[in-house]
């Protein structure tokens, strides 16, 4: 698939595994496996960063095997659902770090215009979370907004 703003290509990445039945390397149980991700998430990390933990330190290469769900989806049947979804809040805080530095460096064009590149995928990002209910319809980006981020 193709880069959005430029006639490079996307970059390549690695497959998953063809089988979807659980290792039997693994150790842990489902509620194991749940109590977790519950611990991660009170220690602040993202769905990402629970998934790499747990493949990391606890060895287990993939929730979906094992709980039949995603980190996300278990994460809002427990209700610790957060404000904004995991890429958007990322490029929201891409976007203020790239305001910040502008202020510093008023000539550096280039990153004036990847700040517009930028700020078009936050605008159709949102309004993609918007028809998935995601979002709530009111919201709306600003700069305000990348600064609480």
């Amino acid at each position: 698939m193709a880069r959005i703003h430029s006639h490079r290509r996307g970059k390549s990445h690695s497959t998953r595994p063809s089988s979807k039945r659980s290792p039997t390397w693994v150790n842990y149980s489902q509620d194991e496996i749940t109590a977790q991700i519950g611990k991660l998430t009170k220690e602040g990390l993202s769905p990402s960063e629970i998934g790499m933990r747990l493949r990391d330190d606890f060895s287990i290469p993939s929730i979906k095997t094992f709980l039949g769900k995603s980190v996300k989806e278990v994460l809002a049947e427990d209700k610790t659902k957060r404000l904004l979804p995991e890429d958007l809040s990322n490029l929201v805080q891409r976007a203020a770090r790239l305001k910040a530095h502008l202020e510093n460096a008023h000539a550096d064009r280039k990153n004036v215009r990847s700040l517009e590149l930028l700020e078009a995928k936050i605008h159709r990002l949102s309004n993609y979370y918007k028809i998935q209910n995601e979002l709530p319809l009111n919201w709306k980006y600003s700069a305000a907004v990348a600064q609480l981020a």
